[in-house]
């Protein structure tokens, strides 16, 4: 079999080497990685003989001791519990072990886990947001690992959760020290509920200054776009992937998210619509224009590949071919965007592009926030500082010197 070329596999975890191997195959994985994928089982198989364990003892913990002892032996790869997943995965639909997400759990993990239904069951977040707080506090809670891989919660103090906000801040980003500020206040309440911390240190998370209309969209001008676009080589299935979901941002006002969650059943090729997702589960059709439709159409011709997980339309390109995040749609844009030579360019950016574009087209600000699907009036209001023309009309005449 080529996956095992060259070495043999040995102990309790033989028997399940050749269909481990196809369902590789089968995910999409090319040889080399699969390749990868049976050394790190070997190894795995190895280590389970050695310690006198069956396949059924894959606990939590002794996925741990593995990956330690691995860490220890001098690899520097494959050697952290995501790298185990697509074996685990393949053992727990086989009922061999439990649910990957148990093995492969951690203190870190399993608190976030909790924080994360605590969101979605109590709070009635949208799964957007525990997405986001999730991720970004994932830092957070690693600064409290003790030594012995416990979580040292119960001595948290008010100091430490400010200086880790501050340091956050310190990078001159608002919108990312806003949006830890938050998460971090979000989760100490969480903490003080759950019986974790003796008081609710909400207090101690610093306010991040903002201002209601403040920000001045910045949009691309039609000859920043090309050179987006141009950036992406459509001779690959990366860059048909890739310029397909720049153009739903730039002519729809997509945001990373909503192309992330766009699936095969939400495009209506008859009737040239896309149905939307939004935020707060809101669902709306839009037009497909020609060119938007060209580019999606040939990504999943000659793009998507034909393993890929769900109905997702965009999907990784290394396999397994999951369903992509909106972190990665927007990487994608600022991969392209560097690739172009125009700096620092983010997904929301692209939205931006959509809504200057559609005002310098002469378009009235309710068109504006139509197309972007604002729920109010006031959150489009925004984009009247970039219509020069209005502005111009109610800029008083500056006084002369010989004015009286």
């Amino acid at each position: 079999m080529p996956a095992r070329a060259g070495f043999r596999v040995e102990g309790p975890l033989v028997a399940y080497v050749d269909g481990y191997a196809s369902e590789l195959s089968r995910l999409g994985y090319t040889p080399g990685s699969a390749l990868h994928q049976v050394r790190l089982m070997a190894h795995l198989s190895r280590w389970l003989a050695g310690e006198g364990l069956p396949v059924e003892a894959l606990t939590p913990l002794a996925v741990e001791q593995f990956l330690a002892a691995r860490r220890e032996a001098g690899y520097s790869v494959y050697w952290t519990p995501p790298a185990l997943a697509p074996l685990l995965e393949y053992l727990g639909r086989l009922g061999v072990v439990g649910e990957p997400a148990a093995v492969v759990g951690s203190p870190v993990e399993e608190l976030l886990d909790r924080y994360r239904c605590y969101l979605l069951v109590e709070r009635g977040l949208a799964a957007s947001t525990v997405m986001v707080w999730t991720r970004v506090l994932r830092p957070f809670v690693m600064t409290r690992v003790a030594e012995d891989g416990g979580l040292d919660l119960a001595t948290l103090t008010a100091a430490e959760v400010a200086s880790f906000v501050l340091a956050v801040a310190g990078d001159g980003r608002r919108g990312r020290a806003a949006t830890m500020a938050s998460a971090v206040r979000s989760l100490l309440r969480f903490l003080h509920v759950d019986g974790v911390i003796a008081d609710s240190l909400t207090g101690a998370v610093p306010t991040v200054a903002s201002w209601q209309l403040a920000a001045l969209p910045r949009g691309l001008d039609a000859g920043q776009v090309a050179r987006l676009v141009g950036a992406c080589d459509r001779r690959t299935a990366g860059g048909r992937r890739d310029v397909a979901m720049i153009l739903l941002m730039v002519r729809l006002g997509l945001r990373a998210g909503e192309v992330a969650d766009l699936t095969l059943d939400d495009v209506d090729w008859r009737a040239g619509q896309i149905l939307v997702r939004g935020k707060g589960g809101r669902r709306e059709r839009v037009p497909l224009p020609a060119d938007v439709g060209q580019a999606l159409a040939g990504y999943l011709r000659r793009g998507r590949p034909p393993t890929a997980l769900g109905r997702q339309v965009f999907v990784r390109l290394l396999a397994p071919h999951r369903r992509l995040t909106s972190e990665a749609v927007s990487m994608a844009v600022r991969t392209a965007a560097r690739r172009a030579g125009l700096g620092p360019v983010g997904a929301h950016r692209l939205r931006h592009t959509a809504a200057t574009r559609l005002l310098s087209a002469g378009a009235p600000l309710a068109e504006v926030g139509q197309l972007l699907r604002h729920r109010k009036a006031s959150t489009t209001a925004i984009y009247a500082k970039v219509d020069r023309l209005a502005l111009r009309r109610l800029a008083r005449p500056w006084p002369t010197a010989g004015a009286a």
